[in-house]
Order: structure tokens, then sequence, then C-alpha cells
């Protein structure tokens, strides 16, 4: 009785870990993987000194056709942008809208 009792607590304990390990290897996937994808420049960001309205709009998280072309406008009129921060001047483009667009752009 002891020795079925010992086997039975023996396999559960080995099942239990294999299970607790793998999900662990699971779990730590996923953060590994965004980790790679903040670290690593993504191909195809936008240039915000040479892009056109449409392609803006289409590049651009939360921006659409008109805010686009404010951004075109102010380059225009101003000159190209040193620093991608510069299109918090732009009336209607905010902190927040930057931030979620900075991965996408180049100057």
């Amino acid at each position: 009785m002891v020795k079925s009792t010992f086997r039975a607590l023996w396999i559960t304990l080995a099942l239990g870990g294999a299970l607790y390990t793998s999900g662990l290897a699971a779990a730590e996937s996923p953060s590994e993987t965004q980790a790679t994808q903040v670290s690593t420049p993504q191909e195809g960001q936008i240039s915000i000194n040479q892009a056109t309205a449409e392609q803006l709009a289409a590049g651009m998280n939360g921006i659409g056709l008109k805010k686009a072309q404010a951004i075109v406008n102010y380059r225009e009129q101003y000159g190209p942008f040193s620093a991608i921060e510069q299109l918090k001047e732009i009336p209607g483009i905010g902190n927040a809208l930057v931030e979620r667009n900075l991965a996408r752009l180049k100057l």
C-alpha cells in the first residue's frame, strides 16, 4: 500500500512539474517575441519629409487624409522636419498620436 501510494505521488509530481515548466516556457515566449519586435526597426517606415498625404494617411494610425494633408502643408510652409516630435506643432496632432506612430515614422 505504501509503495503504490509513493508511486502515485511520484507520478503526480512528475506530471505536475512537466506541466509547470511547459507553462513557463509558453508564458516567456510572447514577451521574447515582443521584445524582438520593439528592438528591431520596422522596414517600410514612412518619411515625414518625403511622403505624400495619401502615403501618410495609409501608413499612420489615427491619421486620416485631412490630418495627413496638414502635415504636408506644414512641411511645405516651414521646410523639412528636423525631429518627428515637431508633428505636435500641427493643430489636431497631439502627443498621444505622435507616440502611437513613432515606430512607423522616420525623417
